[in-house]
């Protein structure tokens, strides 16, 4: 079977050592924006709800103010959501994401257009 030539932008943004925001970071914000909970949002991603917890402190701890809030389960349920700082840089990231493939277009078309047919 062939498939077709694909191209893919891998933007990251670093804090020191740690990295601060990335594809799964951002894929990871998202699931959580429409699931409320961070393990319904680490199960929609296939991902331990460890690995998701460990990937948003990383990113509360990067940035000037949480982009994360979390309320402890029990009886009425916890669930998690973004903050206003958590929304504004997803949207943000999202429309940088947009521009720098918008940008770039034309020379990826002309660099898959020298590739070998499959």
């Amino acid at each position: 079977m062939t498939t077709a030539p694909r191209f893919s932008l891998k933007i990251r943004l670093h804090q020191g050592d740690a990295i601060a925001l990335g594809p799964g970071k951002i894929e990871l914000l998202e699931a959580l924006h429409t699931t409320g909970s961070i393990s319904s949002a680490a199960r929609s991603m296939n991902m331990s709800y460890r690995r998701a917890w460990l990937l948003i402190d990383t990113m509360n701890q990067c940035f000037e103010s949480p982009l994360v809030s979390t309320a402890k389960g029990g009886k009425g349920g916890g669930g998690a959501h973004l903050t206003e700082r958590g929304e504004q840089v997803l949207k943000q990231y999202q429309q940088m994401e947009r521009a720098a493939l918008h940008s770039i277009e034309a020379d990826v078309a002309a660099l898959m257009a020298h590739l070998k047919p499959q």
